[in-house]
Formats: C-alpha cells, sequence, structure tokens
C-alpha cells in the first residue's frame, strides 16, 4: 500500500511567478532590508542635493517634490482605487488658498498652515465624494470635471476672500520657530521632509490590508461585492484620503510660490498631472513622482529657454512614452522583476529532480538517489 499524499502547506508552495521565496519565509524576511537600501540611497542623494547644485536648481527639485507629491496623492485614486478623475486639483487648489489663508492671518508657523490644508483638502473631498464617488465611468469623469471646475470658478469669484483673478500674493514663507526659512535650501529639506512623511503614509496605505482591498475592487469590484465588502465605503474612504494629501501638496506649493491663482485649481493642473501618472507608470507610487518630475522640468526648467514651446516638447515626450513606454517608467522596473522571476524559474526546473533533464536520475526516489 502506498503512503498517503502530504497535505500540501504554504510553506511548501513557491508562489507564482516561479519565485521561490514564500511572503513571510525567512528568505522574504531577509530579503525586505536589502529592498529597503535603494529607496534609502534615493533620500541620501536628495537630502544632499543643495551642497551641489545651485539655487535655481534647488528650486525646481523643490517644485518637483511638491507636485510629485499631488500625483501620489492622485495615483492613490487612479492606480490603486481605478478611479481616474479630472478634477483632482480642485483639493490641491483647496489646500493651497488655505494654507495662503492661515499663513496671512494667522501664523505661517510649520506645519501649521499645511496640517490645516490637508483638512481643508478632506473637508472638500467628504462633501463631493458622497455624490462622486456612487458613479463610475464617464460619469465619474465628467463629475470630478465639474467639481474641479466649480472650484476654480469660486476662486476666481470670491475676490474678497481669494484675491479673484489676482489670486493670493505675498503669502509668508514657511518660518520654523518664528524664524522665515529664506534660503532655497533650508524651504527645500522641509519640503523634503513632509514629502518623505506623506509618502511614507500613502506608500502603507496602498501596502495595508485596507490598500489591497482597493486594488481588488479596482480590478474586480463585483466579486469584492460578493465577498461581503462594500466598495462604496472603500472608495469613499480612499477619496477622502487622496484629499486631504492633495491639500497637502497644495498647502506646500502656497507657502513656497507665495501666490496661489484659480488655475491652481483648474482642469489643465489635473489633465497634466494624470498624463503625468501615465508617463510614470500608474499603481507604482515612485513611476508618478518620476513622470511629472518630466513634466516641470521641461515645462518651468527648460520651457523658458524653448520660447514658449514647452507644452509642444511635453506633448511629444507624452505621444512617445506611449509607444516606447505603454506601462510608464515603472514598467521598466517591473519588466527586469519578470525577468528576474523568469531566471528562477528557469533554475528552478533544471534542478528539479523530476525533470529528465536535470542532473538526477530519472525514476528514482529520495531514498534510491546517492548522496
Amino acid at each position: 500500500m502506498s503512503a498517503p499524499a502530504r497535505p500540501t502547506t504554504p510553506a511548501a508552495t513557491a508562489p507564482a511567478g516561479g519565485s521561490s521565496a514564500v511572503p513571510g519565509s525567512r528568505r522574504s524576511r531577509g530579503r525586505a532590508p536589502l529592498r529597503a537600501v535603494p529607496a534609502l540611497a534615493v533620500l541620501v542623494v536628495l537630502a544632499l542635493v543643495p551642497y551641489f547644485v545651485g539655487p535655481d536648481e534647488t528650486d525646481i527639485l523643490s517644485r518637483v517634490l511638491i507636485f510629485g507629491l499631488f500625483a501620489v496623492s492622485l495615483d492613490l485614486l487612479v492606480g490603486i482605487t481605478g478611479l481616474p478623475s479630472l478634477g483632482h486639483a480642485a483639493y490641491f487648489g483647496v489646500g493651497a488658498y488655505t494654507a495662503g489663508l492661515v499663513a496671512e492671518h494667522w501664523t505661517p508657523n510649520a506645519p501649521v498652515p499645511v496640517l490645516v490644508a490637508a483638512g481643508a483638502g478632506a473637508v472638500a473631498a467628504v462633501l463631493t465624494g458622497w455624490l462622486v464617488v456612487r458613479s463610475d465611468g464617464v460619469f465619474f469623469l465628467m463629475l470630478t470635471l465639474a467639481i474641479g471646475e466649480i472650484t476654480s470658478q469660486l476662486a476666481l469669484q470670491l475676490d474678497d476672500v481669494t484675491g479673484g483673478s489676482d489670486g493670493l500674493f505675498g503669502i509668508p514663507t514657511f518660518r520654523i520657530g518664528g524664524e522665515p526659512l529664506r534660503l532655497e535650501g533650508y524651504r527645500y529639506w522641509y519640503v523634503l521632509a513632509v514629502f518623505v512623511i506623506t509618502f511614507a503614509a500613502v506608500w502603507l496605505i496602498s501596502r495595508s490590508p485596507f490598500g489591497l482591498a482597493l486594488r481588488g475592487i479596482r480590478d474586480n469590484e463585483d466579486r469584492m461585492r460578493s465577498l461581503g465588502y462594500s466598495p462604496f465605503r472603500y472608495k469613499y474612504v480612499a477619496y477622502v484620503l487622496a484629499g486631504a494629501f492633495a491639500g497637502i501638496a497644495g498647502g506646500l506649493f502656497a507657502q513656497f510660490n507665495r501666490i496661489v491663482n484659480p488655475s491652481d485649481a483648474g482642469f489643465a493642473l489635473s489633465a497634466i498631472t494624470l498624463l503625468a501618472l501615465v508617463l510614470g507608470g500608474a499603481g507604482s507610487l515612485w513611476g508618478p513622482v518620476i513622470g511629472m518630475a518630466v513634466v516641470v522640468v521641461v515645462r518651468d526648467y527648460y520651457g523658458p529657454d524653448l520660447g514658449g514651446h514647452g507644452p509642444l516638447v511635453l506633448g511629444i515626450v507624452f505621444v512617445i512614452a506611449v509607444y516606447v513606454l505603454p506601462r510608464g517608467f515603472a514598467g521598466l522596473a517591473g519588466l527586469g522583476a519578470l525577468r528576474g522571476r523568469r531566471r528562477g524559474a528557469v533554475s528552478a526546473h533544471a534542478t528539479d529532480p523530476d525533470d529528465p533533464g536535470s542532473g538526477a536520475v530519472p525514476g528514482t526516489s529520495s531514498e534510491e538517489r546517492p548522496a
């Protein structure tokens, strides 16, 4: 009588894709610190930037971080939850105007304006998201577009509060301990600190059970509903969180740029940020930051030297990226990981004892094979 087959346990099975490391195993835990090394290296390089570049380059990099953070907040909706928005700049604008008013009439001391801006963005998302999230597809796009345009028009019409078409100008810059951060390097380090903290928060959310549920809703909402999840509640919370993170980016922008106008809440910013997600790779979080870096560098740094043709060059870059990088910059990293998994699968197949092409003698049991 043959021995009964042993039950398969999670530790005895390899995950799909050919990788031999099981989540939670010793090998995967050992690789976790190694995966953090590139992020720490990038953080160190970013922290040292003011020592090696001039004030203009430091200013551009600060803008990259601010708008990159806004792109990350949109990626929480688009890439993680599957809700493409054309009016996300509304919450950026609400945060920017709120931070500007707080800094002008209350206190510019960090981090008060940014925190109040985060709250304002969240409140605006709470008031509008309850209706928007109940729709999907084209209706969701149209509703978000309408919210963005309404916000921009309100900023234009409320002259006594927002300054109208002139906008809010002369906003006090960041202050720490009552002292203003006038040097570009100090302002950059403050922006970098807020960026790192907020990016880490979004990353943790996307990797949490809540974030996994959002990905499930994005991929198959009907199945998640049949499993007992409430897609509306999850999407509503994600929408509010994205509004809060967009408010943080807007608050940083207001005190850094020292001027806010109605266009900062309009369709143009939402559209170009959505294109940055396509360029960088939606769903990766870090990809949209790279995509937004391309946008800011081409538009703000090289734009003045292109004789007003910066948007044209940017459009050409987007068209080329669609054909050359259909999954964005993040797709390049994903392709490398896929090749690594394939090589792991090939090496595992080469040493498979039941494979006639391996070094083991076919048809022999483990007891019959030589040591």
